[in-house]
This record gives structure tokens, sequence and C-alpha cells, in this order.
């Protein structure tokens, strides 16, 4: 005796029922996926744009260093200003895991000009600095031109542009300070972990204590470190710097700065993930409503299908798949999308493309997610429809 059992659906026959679904109707087919793909692309390419940049300043920061340390005079119990004392670059140098250290101070009240002929309150916001020769060697500072101050040129008035102070004084010989001219002798690139020296017009510790009065008070110190030992240096570098106060010590990271940078980047990454997610779910009530229209419109259908011994199970998988299935066509476009705008992107900014796979198998996780719950009730609406209903209704 034959069974009476319905026969179950294969994976093969479900694919070729929810694909015919989808090619009887292109056009609606084709504008449904694209809610998804808009979604799914728009968080791929903030995902992989974000980690493409971030991968970039990684290699810059592997290649700089990122065991650098600063020390900076903080201020007194009373909120004035304090100083370092005047051997606080020698004793720093003592701390056994320091391979290198240096120190810049600011020669205060201290105008520059880029000739005689400037009006006094223009000065561009320039600061002279006075510097130490191994200054470039512990920040890793290259020179876009020119040459770096030596032993010779040190003592004389002759000084090194920022890249900042480079690009607003122009290309001069010579710039105005306090009355005298100062010939320039060379020009730094951008200096990523010192960016307070992009604006600074650098001189020799000797001439600006004799031409400028310069009171030689470190205000910056920059110290290189064994990088397993980074740590444990900050933890000594202010009782170091100047043991009698070391609460009037600043002592920072320079990746300080990058981690608040990427913390902002964060936030924008956050906001542009949001729109995705919106895109996303107007993506998913477009599918929802493509499947709702296509149950009213193939009452027929269905009502054939019950009549020939389907199950409601059966129509509802039938419906599931179907939705699932636009869905997931939506989330491979949009990965596909969001992939090809990062590798662009990344490109014109001279960065690694970078596509984590955890974004890429998210994209598609959520649009089976979304395929699912959007083609739930249009499948139980489905299912629910007595053949009698449905052929009578067609």
């Amino acid at each position: 005796m034959a069974s009476l059992d319905p026969a179950r659906l294969r994976p093969a026959d479900l694919l070729r029922l929810g694909g015919y679904g989808l090619r009887s109707r292109p056009l609606r087919a084709v504008l449904s996926a694209l809610g998804i793909a808009i979604g799914i692309a728009a968080m791929v390419a903030v995902v992989g744009i974000s980690t493409s940049g971030r991968a970039d300043l990684d290699e810059q920061l592997a290649a700089l260093g990122t065991n650098m340390l600063t020390v900076a005079p903080g201020r007194t119990m009373f909120g004035d200003d304090a100083t370092l004392p005047d051997d606080a670059l020698p004793m720093i140098e003592r701390i056994g895991p320091v391979t290198a250290a240096t120190a810049v101070g600011t020669v205060s009240d201290t105008p520059v000009y880029r000739t005689d002929r400037i009006p006094e309150g223009e000065t561009g916001g320039l600061a002279v600095v006075a510097a130490q020769l191994d200054l470039p060697g512990t920040v890793n500072a290259r020179l876009a031109g020119g040459t770096w101050l030596n032993a010779a040129t040190a003592r004389y008035p002759a000084v090194v542009l920022g890249a900042a102070a480079a690009r607003r004084l122009g290309d001069v010989p010579a710039v105005w300070i306090d009355g005298r001219h100062y010939s320039v002798i060379g020009v730094l690139d951008s200096v990523p972990l010192a960016p307070e020296l992009d604006t600074a017009v650098l001189i020799g510790w000797e001439a600006a204590e004799s031409h400028l009065d310069f009171d030689g008070h470190a205000t910056r110190v920059y110290t290189r470190s064994i990088e397993s030992q980074v740590e444990a240096v900050r933890g000594v570098l202010a009782a170091t710097a100047n043991p009698q106060n070391p609460d009037q010590v600043d002592v920072s990271n320079p990746s300080d700065a990058l981690i608040a940078q990427r913390a902002a980047a964060g936030t924008l990454n956050a906001l542009l993930l949001g729109l995705g997610a919106v895109a996303l779910l107007v993506g998913g009530i477009g599918v929802a409503n493509t499947m709702v229209i296509s149950v009213l419109e193939r009452r027929a259908e269905i009502g054939l299908r019950r009549s020939l011994g389907a199950t409601r199970g059966q129509i509802r998988t039938q419906f599931v798949s179907e939705s699932l299935l636009l869905s997931l066509l939506g989330g491979a476009g949009g990965v596909l999308a969001g992939a090809g705008v990062t590798v662009v992107y990344a490109g014109t900014q001279q960065w690694p493309p970078v596509v984590p796979l955890w974004a890429v198998a998210g994209g598609l996780g959520a649009t089976l997610l979304i395929g699912a719950v959007a083609g739930l009730y249009p499948a139980i609406r489905a299912a629910r429809l007595a053949p009698t209903e449905a052929l009578g209704a067609a």
C-alpha cells in the first residue's frame, strides 16, 4: 500500500521553486534586491575603508616606531607654568632602557617674519624653538630640502623650518627674527609623531642662548626606549626629570593623539553604519512588500499546489526560500559593490585595500536574517489559504 505521507522537498526543489518566483517578475525582484544591496554595500564599504585607513596608519607607526615618549613641564600647585630642571635631559638619558633622548626649548616672545617689511602683528603663529643636534634622529624627522643644524651652524644665526612653517613663509633664503636676518639652511618634512615641530622655526641651542636670550630650559624632551620597556620607562620619567616635584611633569605618548583621531573616526563610522542599517531596513520592507504581493498574485498557483497534495509547511518553505534567495542575491551584490568601493577608494589614497572577512560574513548573515523575517509573514499567509479559497479567488 502506497504511503500517504507527503513527499519532502529537496534543497534543489526549493531552489527551483524560489528561482521560479523571481524569474517570473524580474524587474520587481531586481528593485527589491537593490534595496538590500545598497544597505550591505554601505556597511561593507564603511568597514572596509575604515580598516584600510587604519592599516595604512599602523604601517606608518610601525615604520616610525611607537616607543617614543615625551616629557613636558606641567603646572605648579598655584596654577603657574612649571619648568623642567636644567639637568632633566641628562638625568633621563641615564634611565637604562632609554636608547635616545633629546630636547627642544621654546624661545618665548620671539615672533618670526618673512622679511623686515612685515607688520609686527602678522607673525603667522610660528614659534622659535631651540633644538639639540640629535633631534631628527630621535623623532625620526626627515629633511625635505637643505641640511640640518651641525656643530658649526648651531652657534650662528641659521634656522631650519618645519613643514607648516615653510609653507606659511614661502621659499625664502632668510627670515627676520628679533631685528636680524637668520639664514634658512633646511626644511623638514612633516613629523607625524611630533606635529608641534611642523610650525616651528628651529635654531641651534647655543645660538638661541647667545642671540635670543633663551633661558636654556627644555620645554619638551623626546625619548626613545626599548619596545618592551616603554611602560616601565613611562612610569619613572616624571620622577627622573624632576625629582623634587614629579607632579609638575607631564608625560605623554605621541600615539595618544592618534588614538583620539581613531575615536573620532569611530564616531563617524558608527553614524555611517547607522545609515547603512536604515538602508537595510528599507530593503527588508521592500522584500516583505514584494513577497506579500507575490502571495496575492499567485493564489491560483498556491491553490493548485495545495489541491495536488502540497502541505502548509511546504508552501511556507517555498515562500521563505524565495524570500531568502531574493535577499541573498541583494546581499551578494552589496558585498561585491562595497568591496569594489573599498578597493577603488583605497587605491586613490594609496592605502592597502582591506575588507575584513567578518564584514563580508556579517553582511551576508544580515541579508539572510532580513530575508527570513521579511518572508515569514507572507509565507504563513500563503500557507493558510485553503485550496478552494485560493482557486476560487483566482
